[in-house]
């Protein structure tokens, strides 16, 4: 019998080990390109993102152990005192509010812990909990008993209002009113408002360096927050109390007003404000305006990523001011103050914790690095890829200096090869060992 002669398994490996496909780069022809633009470009192809994508980054886990890594892994410092605050702020709320029972606040409590301990909802609600936090307060205050609250100033923001300008802005501009001037205090000051935050929040997500829009949701916070702190401790009445009652004392069983709103309710032939104004919780909370102040912040924050758009975010600041005080619902004190509110609070963070940005980066995922304050001097650089320490700094941190790498190396000098340190290229280092 004649013997099969099939060719093996290893014959066949060892053809086709030989075979050269006739494509392939020849190693002996030299490349035009530089090794260093090289790098570079193997690192976005291979990631296909840069370490700092801002869609590609956002936590996915829902473990706890996660959470409990990034708070052991923590540097805490004195700004880390914000979450006390926050947390005698919710107590205190929750107790003074009489509806919803102690079962429903349990489980509001219960749902806030929950958000907080799992990474995904974690990264969105804790940049934004003092925003919640000051929601729920401003609730709060219209349920605490007038013999805890200090008496109303009636007569001091008019008195104010006199010796700084020499005459009642807020009655010169509302003595003349009509149909097309009460539209166009209406679109800002009742429509843009409540908006607004949201728009610029998204915005600054996707044009803003990372770490923007953690740092702009808490200082609006914190902004309103001290805003409804100092009107209940500092209560004074607005212009339209002065119109409708002159300057007699007032009491806390006086109701709100909507003012110049009423028109707008008049004319769309529909309830939208006045119910509102009516049983406000804080009825004399005219000094600071936190509609200035939201608006202050807004403005700032666009301008810093927009610097060339500044004149269009003033003239918005503005319209707002003259709204104000067109609808009678604040003096021109009043948005004095909440201006510097917002002006001290952005500049503060401006200096130390805001992410700097740079002019040839259009959205946030080509950042390869961030820098935060703007001390030339105090220069820190710190890779934002997901789960790193910038990752912790967004979420825990105001941007705390304390979060950014001490030991690294400029990105603009050429000796330290800034773009060989990416996720691509540090798996390449892996694969070579």
């Amino acid at each position: 019998m004649r013997k099969s002669t099939f060719p093996s398994r290893n014959d066949f490996q060892q053809t086709y080990a030989n075979v050269k496909l006739p494509f392939s780069w020849p190693p002996s022809i030299p490349t035009i390109i530089p090794h260093r633009i090289r790098r570079k470009l193997r690192s976005k192809v291979r990631s296909r993102q840069s370490p700092s994508s801002s869609l590609a980054s956002l936590q996915t886990s829902y473990s706890p152990a996660d959470t409990l890594h990034s708070l052991r892994t923590h540097k805490w410092s004195f700004y880390d005192g914000q979450y006390l605050i926050l947390i005698i702020l919710g107590i205190f709320s929750l107790c003074i509010i009489p509806s919803p029972g102690p079962l429903v606040k349990t489980a509001i409590a219960t749902f806030i812990i929950t958000a907080l301990i799992l990474p995904v909802t974690r990264q969105l609600l804790l940049p934004s909990l003092a925003i919640w936090m000051w929601l729920i307060f401003f609730y709060a205050c219209g349920f605490i008993p007038s013999s805890w609250r200090p008496p109303i100033w009636v007569r001091v923001l008019p008195a104010l209002e006199n010796i700084f300008y020499g005459a009642n802005l807020s009655n010169i501009l509302s003595a003349h009113t009509s149909t097309f001037l009460s539209v166009m205090a209406w679109l800002p000051y009742g429509l843009i408002h409540f908006g607004a935050p949201v728009v610029c929040s998204a915005i600054i997500f996707v044009f803003a360096a990372p770490g923007t829009t953690p740092i702009f949701a808490r200082s609006f916070g914190w902004m309103n927050l001290a805003g409804v702190a100092i009107q209940l401790t500092f209560p004074c009445s607005p212009p339209w109390y002065e119109n409708k009652y002159g300057l007699v004392p007032a009491t806390y069983a006086v109701k709100g007003s909507p003012a110049g709103l009423a028109a707008i309710d008049e004319l769309l032939g529909i309830p939208l404000y006045t119910p509102g104004f009516t049983g406000s919780p804080m009825v004399f909370g005219a000094f600071p305006s936190l509609h200035a102040g939201s608006a202050v912040m807004e403005a700032l924050f666009m301008s810093y990523v927009f610097p060339r758009l500044t004149p269009l975010f003033t003239v918005y600041t503005l319209w707002l001011w003259w709204a104000t005080m067109y609808l009678s619902h604040h003096y021109a004190v009043d948005l004095v103050g909440g201006s510097l509110l917002s002006g001290v609070i952005f500049f503060v963070v401006k200096s130390k914790f805001l992410p700097r940005q740079q002019p040839d980066k259009m959205f946030r995922w080509d950042y390869d690095y961030v820098e935060l304050g703007e001390d030339p001097s105090e220069k820190g650089y710190e890779l934002a890829s997901p789960g790193g320490a910038a990752d912790d700094a967004d979420e825990w941190t105001i941007g705390s200096s304390s979060s950014v790498s001490s030991g690294s190396r400029s990105p603009i000098d050429e000796t330290n090869q800034w773009e060989g340190e990416t996720l691509a290229s540090h798996s390449d280092s892996e694969a070579q060992r």
